[in-house]
């Protein structure tokens, strides 16, 4: 056994380890009974291929145009700009809540937003689209 003094928020504590690959602890290894319990094995139905739940499409943005996605799963707090609205790179477009923290979606160039296309309130998911710009 190995005696080491540990100080976690102000208080010391002393405490013993036992090292397990150490002469010492196999001579003192006492055998501590495990009850078991037998396994049953259930024959496995004949698995028949099923689809996989499709996700809701995603919008495509048009030709030319540019999206600005969730970088994360949130909830959308605030939108601070309308279609129509001219934003320079860097400007806030809205605010995503995730994990308890305020995060600001900027808008990643210069350009004017065409439309948005979540509410307030609304919970997305990472790669959402958010708004569009040109």
């Amino acid at each position: 056994m190995k005696r080491f003094r540990i100080t976690v928020n102000g208080k010391t504590y002393e405490v013993e380890v036992e090292e397990i690959g150490s002469e010492e602890s196999k001579s003192d290894k006492k055998e501590i009974p495990v009850a078991s319990t037998p396994t049953v094995e259930t024959p496995k139905a004949k698995e028949e291929p099923t689809s996989a739940p499709k996700a809701a499409p995603k919008k495509a943005a048009p030709v030319g145009k540019l999206t600005v996605n969730a970088p994360m799963p949130g909830t959308i707090l605030s939108i601070k700009v309308k279609p129509g609205d001219a934003v320079k790179k860097g400007d806030l477009l809205m605010i995503l809540e995730a994990m308890k923290m305020e995060n600001e979606i900027l808008a990643p160039q210069d350009g004017t937003i065409v439309s948005i296309e979540i509410t307030e309130g609304t919970s997305v998911n990472t790669g959402d689209v958010l708004a569009v710009m040109e």
